[in-house]
């Protein structure tokens, strides 16, 4: 399967307004918004736990990084409530649930093979001090991409030029892009050589991003 596979387009996805596909495990819903591959895949998708849902057991060749979007989702190694922030580099493993139901946004197969980092943190708890309305985290920094998170106040703008592409998913609130409004859950993909300039709407918003790792996709290595 390819879906928005072509890495130097341009690419907006407003999540809430795609249908819930079923995951091979029962209670376990998918939203996805960009893949290569079947079940084995270099995919980012908007995962949807149920009340008691679990998924089995499985070892993350690829790596896996995630965010939890609401409720609280839960493994062997404890429970991640919303806001938190996690990397599961290649070779860790889980079993992933939730009792009381979440959503997460996770990234799976984009990860440097070498890499052995694995750490959890509460986004929110990372903000430094605003500039110009922004509130910025850096979550993650390495040679291949570097992850942050943003609040921003009501139509303050956050400009990014890095080289190597970025990616923005809106957590909550709104901005506008490129001529395009976004809003909660929506997704969007610049390529190498775009510059990213979000002005937030009324309300603010809270924005997670990742730039300089578009130059490095490919699919899984399977």
């Amino acid at each position: 399967m390819e879906l928005n596979a072509d890495f130097k387009e341009r690419v907006v996805v407003h999540s809430d307004q795609l249908d819930w596909l079923a995951s091979p495990m029962p209670g376990v819903d998918r939203r996805m918004l960009d893949r290569i591959g079947g079940e084995v895949a270099r995919a980012t998708t908007i995962v949807r736990y149920a009340p008691e849902s679990k998924f089995s057991a499985h070892t993350h060749t690829g790596g896996e990084e995630f965010i939890v979007l609401d409720g609280v989702f839960q493994d062997e190694h404890g429970d991640f409530p919303e806001g938190t922030y996690v990397r599961n580099p290649p070779t860790t493993s889980h079993t992933p649930g939730s009792d009381i139901g979440c959503t997460i946004f996770v990234k799976l197969w984009q990860f440097d093979m070498d890499d052995r980092t694995q750490f959890r943190k509460n986004m929110a708890d990372e903000l430094a001090a605003p500039t110009n309305g922004v509130a910025t985290a850096e979550l993650h920094r390495d040679d291949r991409e570097v992850v942050t998170y943003h609040h921003l106040d009501a139509n303050a703008v956050l400009t990014k030029g890095e080289a190597g592409g970025i990616e923005m998913l809106v957590i909550s609130g709104s901005v506008t892009e490129g001529g395009d409004t976004l809003g909660k859950g929506a997704w969007l993909r610049l390529p190498e050589g775009q510059q990213l300039k979000a002005t937030a709407g009324e309300d603010g918003a809270k924005v997670w991003i990742k730039t300089g790792h578009l130059v490095h996709a490919q699919p899984p290595a399977v």
